[in-house]
C-alpha cells in the first residue's frame, strides 16, 4: 500500500514536470516566432525593397563575377597569365610573388 502511494506521488510529479516542459516548449516556440516576425519587420525597415532596376543590375553584376571567377582562379594558382589585359600583368605577378615569399 505504501509502495503504491509512493509510485502515485512520483507519477504525479513526473506528469507535472512533463506538462511544465510542454508548456515551456510551446511558450518558447511562440517567443521564437515573435522574434522572427520582429526581425523581418526590422529588416524591411533597414533594407527596403529595392527597385527592379537595382535588382537587375545586382543580378548582372553577380553573373559577371561568376563568369570571371574561373579565369582569376587559374591566374591566382599560377596556371594562366593575368586575365584582364597585359598592362597590369607584371604588377600582379610581382604582388603574388611577394606574397608567396612571405
Amino acid at each position: 500500500m505504501l509502495l503504491q502511494q509512493r509510485e502515485n506521488k512520483f507519477g504525479d510529479k513526473n506528469k507535472e514536470k512533463i506538462e511544465k516542459a510542454e508548456t515551456a516548449f510551446e511558450r518558447n516556440l511562440c517567443l521564437l516566432k515573435d522574434i522572427e516576425t520582429a526581425e523581418k519587420s526590422l529588416q524591411t525597415r533597414i533594407h527596403p525593397i529595392l527597385p527592379p532596376e537595382v535588382i537587375s543590375l545586382e543580378t548582372l553584376y553577380w553573373a559577371s563575377v561568376e563568369e570571371y571567377i574561373p579565369k582569376w582562379e587559374q591566374f591566382l594558382l599560377g596556371r594562366t597569365p593575368y586575365p584582364i589585359g597585359a598592362e597590369n600583368q607584371n604588377e600582379a605577378e610581382n604582388t603574388i610573388q611577394n606574397k608567396a615569399q612571405q
